[in-house]
């Protein structure tokens, strides 16, 4: 495999690389500063992955932020960004554009699935990851674009984002219940981003799997949310 990570934590960014040459041949990963609310850097950073690796086969969107008070910047972040990464990606890889199919993950969360009290456009942002990748997929498999698209839903992880539930610059009007947030995620538990991993392999190499929304819960593992509707789908063009 070979790897290109993307972030606008340039010091993060280079960390990152570095423990994976420790692992591999530092030529196997690519790093490159991007802020992804920028389309020119997030259409730039894809270039250049091309130019440098020579083909795209998988995509995780998965830059998210928690910012009640700058809520605008995070329905950016959070949702705007994963549909030009999305389409960024089906440019390259769909097979009637001259790619050769792949794999494209949206990383959404539990809050795309059921309210989130005190984190409300966090959750809208949640909810349209979802509703986008379903619907996109269904697009892809009507069009034969040779490419799955996927979410994955994780409960609480421990990763830096939930520190900010801490800060008033985050949470703004909500800060006063930052309590209660915490008290949410004692009772739902804390989960290691490895088990993260584990359903992200798990999409890339089942090949069946396409429109699906992955749950990973520190109760349950990883499942699958079942829909009791199937959507419609119009005949092939």
């Amino acid at each position: 495999a070979q790897v290109a990570l993307l972030d606008r934590n340039a010091e993060a960014g280079q960390q990152s690389k570095a423990a994976l040459d420790e692992q591999f041949e530092a030529q196997r990963t690519l790093f490159i500063p991007c802020d992804v609310t920028e389309p020119e850097q997030l259409k730039g950073a894809f270039k250049k992955v091309i130019e440098h690796f020579g083909r795209l086969d998988i995509v995780v969107n998965n830059a998210g932020v928690n910012n009640e008070k700058d809520w605008e910047s995070t329905i950016q972040i959070n949702l705007t960004s994963v549909i030009r990464g999305t389409y960024l990606g089906l440019e390259y890889m769909r097979k009637g554009n001259g790619g050769d199919g792949g794999v494209i993950i949206n990383i959404s969360s539990l809050a795309g699935l059921m309210p989130a009290a005190f984190q409300p456009v966090y959750c809208a942002t949640k909810h349209g990851v979802i509703g986008f990748t379903r619907s996109i997929a269904v697009t892809a498999s009507m069009e034969n674009y040779g490419v799955r698209l996927n979410t994955i839903c994780p409960g609480f992880v421990n990763t830096p984002i939930l520190q900010s539930i801490d800060k008033e610059e985050n949470m703004g009007q909500y800060y006063s219940y930052k309590d209660e947030i915490k008290n949410m995620m004692q009772f739902y538990g804390v989960m290691d981003p490895s088990i993260i991993a584990e359903g992200l392999i798990t999409i890339i190499e089942d090949d069946t799997l396409n429109g699906e929304v992955m749950k990973i819960t520190a109760s349950q593992g990883i499942h699958f949310q079942e829909y009791s509707q199937t959507p419609y789908t119009p005949s092939k063009r």
